[in-house]
């Protein structure tokens, strides 16, 4: 008996879309049926013996199914077991009741082929084997609609009718080959998982609608098709958890099943993308699903975490795959780097060069470069460390900084030997940029070599000595005929007007600092600071003057302090915070007037213990002589 390619079926399912009363109901909706895996049925695939028999019933349905319409009955309609009736085997079928037309085409069967003693007609084989696969054919349709909102009773009664089939089979598998049925074993269980994976290989093919406007954004058709899919397999495992569960009994274990296979056509999809050539923007994408939106945007969603083993998954890619993709990348990474740092700091040379002076922002010069360089510079590290996991790898992007720092000195050197009106408003604007990047590799959480963070440390303060250098070798220039003044017969007779012209000077000076930012003015003030005491150190130790007497010793002792307060209070002023500073002149007038010689050389002892950053400390022995002469 051959039954037509193109099959016509009436009354098995009935519309539903757009029904809103029992007279739109169409009763006889065709369904075209052109099916590949059902002739695998009735030929009971993997039994050669019985695949060679030349059945006069043999039944041939060709090769996949088309399904134009169809739909179940919505409103007014029977769901499975709930007819008040008993119904034949095609009423079942038209109500979906699939697990009674199953227990009917058995009871059917066992009449047939239960007894030795009961003959029975090629007729009868004939019908009960178009009637099983007109049976399957509606299993399938169950199967294949399982997403369906409307198809859940009869996604149940489908699942009951394979269990009874499975044990059906494995019941005749123990009859002899010759007295079984011709279409046993049916094999609905391999008929399943066989229509889930194709189900599933369908459903992300077409992945697109629900997620198309958010897809539109991304930039390229990989984004988009990538996008689409992730998103599905999150939309179908919800569906399976919230609906799909509670139709399959347990050992289907269903919501594993489904993870594997989404995981599994996602996995085959992306490494046919992998191992195309892809631009390194479709590489990040891919990487980015891969380590992130997948593993915790999809399988951990709070709904599928507890329902699904996503370490029993696998990886998505092959590790020869990911590896590739991994390298592109990180050499993109690399090359990104290297070009921002080199555009950013032609973009400021060339800002020096044209002579171009800094904008000011809140009253401060100020220049970008930092700004720009370092959030670009974390962010890269950041994204390689989380999408490669490698550490050795991100600390080999922080290296293209030790190099660029050396750069950046090198034309700071050179900017500072020519005469140009803004440099100091250049370098004020400058030094922001040095202590934002010696801000930076200080921080331990970042991942930097101990050796390239030392290497740029001190690049970065050999940048700081350079700018402070351009400033205070001018002050000091300009200070230096005051300085000759102090410890002198001048400033002993007339000290008070010595030490105001220089505390007024000093005044001057330190003014200008305002343009600084304030922890760059505070750096600038105690270098200043310092360096002014060891000036005024220094011209003690000149021996320009002689203390006569222990009274001039005393005088002199008091003068000290006294210049001590005068100039502390100037920096204290504009913001200098090295209090310590302040104590240097008032011991060394307490050195002053001490009469015996072992207390003397042991106070010079604890002063040079006591300020190993003061020049003192290095000429104490010439200190202790002259103030032995000065007696």
């Amino acid at each position: 008996m051959k039954i037509p390619k193109n099959m016509k079926i009436t009354n098995i399912i009935k519309h539903r879309k757009n029904v809103n009363s029992e007279d739109d109901l169409i009763p006889e909706a065709l369904l075209e049926v052109d099916l590949d895996t059902i002739e695998g049925i009735v030929e009971s695939p993997g039994d050669p013996e019985v695949g060679c028999q030349k059945q006069k019933f043999r039944i041939k349905i060709s090769e996949k199914i088309k399904i134009l319409h169809f739909k179940k009955w919505q409103k007014n309609s029977q769901s499975p077991g709930t007819s008040s009736v008993e119904l034949d085997f095609k009423g079942n079928l038209e109500q979906n009741r699939l697990a009674e037309a199953q227990q009917q085409l058995m009871k059917a069967e066992e009449l047939l082929f239960g007894s030795k003693e009961v003959s029975r007609t090629e007729d009868e084989e004939d019908k009960l084997h178009m009637d099983y696969e007109i049976f399957v054919l509606h299993l399938r349709l169950a199967i294949h609609d399982s997403f369906s909102d409307d198809n859940q009773e009869t996604l149940k009664s489908a699942l009951t009718s394979i269990l009874k089939e499975e044990a059906q089979d494995r019941r005749w598998m123990e009859v002899a080959m010759d007295q079984r049925p011709v279409w046993r074993p049916i094999s609905c269980r391999q008929i399943h998982d066989t229509l889930l994976q194709t189900t599933v290989e369908e459903r992300m093919k077409n992945a697109e609608d629900e997620q198309e406007n958010k897809a539109d954004i991304l930039s390229t058709s990989l984004k988009r098709e990538v996008f689409r899919m992730g998103k599905q397999v999150q939309k179908d495992l919800l569906r399976v958890v919230r609906n799909l569960k509670e139709c399959y009994p347990p050992d289907f274990d269903i919501c594993r099943t489904y993870a594997q296979l989404y995981h599994q056509t996602f996995s085959t999809r992306l490494q046919e993308l992998a191992r195309c050539k892809i631009s390194s923007e479709d590489c990040l994408y891919i990487l980015s699903w891969i380590v992130e939106y997948y593993p915790k945007d999809v399988l951990k969603h709070k709904e599928l975490e507890e329902h699904i083993n996503s370490s029993s998954l696998g990886p998505l890619l092959p590790e020869e795959d990911l590896k590739r993709l991994e390298e592109q990348y990180f050499s993109y990474k690399e090359n990104n780097i290297r070009n921002w740092l080199s555009n950013a700091f032609e973009k400021e040379v060339k800002k020096w060069s044209d002579g171009i002076e800094p904008e000011l922002m809140d009253g401060y010069y100020f220049s970008s470069l930092a700004f720009d360089v370092l959030p670009l510079i974390d962010g890269a590290v950041k994204d390689v460390n989380a999408l490669l996991s490698c550490e050795s790898k991100a600390r080999s992007l922080l290296n293209q900084l030790d190099s660029f720092l050396l750069s950046y000195k090198t034309s700071l050197e050179e900017l500072v030997k020519k005469k140009q009106e803004n440099i100091p408003k250049t370098l004020t604007a400058n030094l922001l940029n040095i202590y934002q990047f010696r801000d930076y590799v200080q921080k331990p959480e970042h991942p930097f070599l101990e050796d390239t963070r030392t290497a740029c440390l001190s690049t970065l303060a050999d940048l700081k000595k350079i700018c402070h250098t351009y400033f205070l070798s001018r002050i000091h220039t300009e200070l230096k005929p005051l300085y000759r003044k102090l410890w002198t017969q001048v400033w002993f007779s007339g000290h008070c007007e010595v030490v105001e012209e220089l505390v007024k000077a000093l005044e001057n000076k330190t003014d200008s600092f305002k343009e600084l930012k304030s922890v760059c003015r505070e750096e600038l003030l105690a270098e200043l600071h310092l360096e002014v005491m060891v000036e005024y150190v220094r011209r003690m130790m000149k021996r320009n003057l002689k203390l006569k007497d222990k009274e001039q010793q005393e005088a002199a002792a008091e003068f000290i302090c006294h210049d001590s307060n005068q100039i502390c209070s100037v920096f204290a002023k504009v913001g200098s915070r090295e209090e310590w500073l302040c104590q240097i002149l008032p011991k060394l007038s307490e050195i002053l007037r001490l009469q015996d010689p072992g207390s003397l050389q042991l106070e010079i002892v604890t002063l040079a213990r006591d300020y190993p950053d003061i020049s003192i400390c290095c000429c104490h022995s010439s200190l202790e002589s002259s103030i032995f002469l000065l007696s």
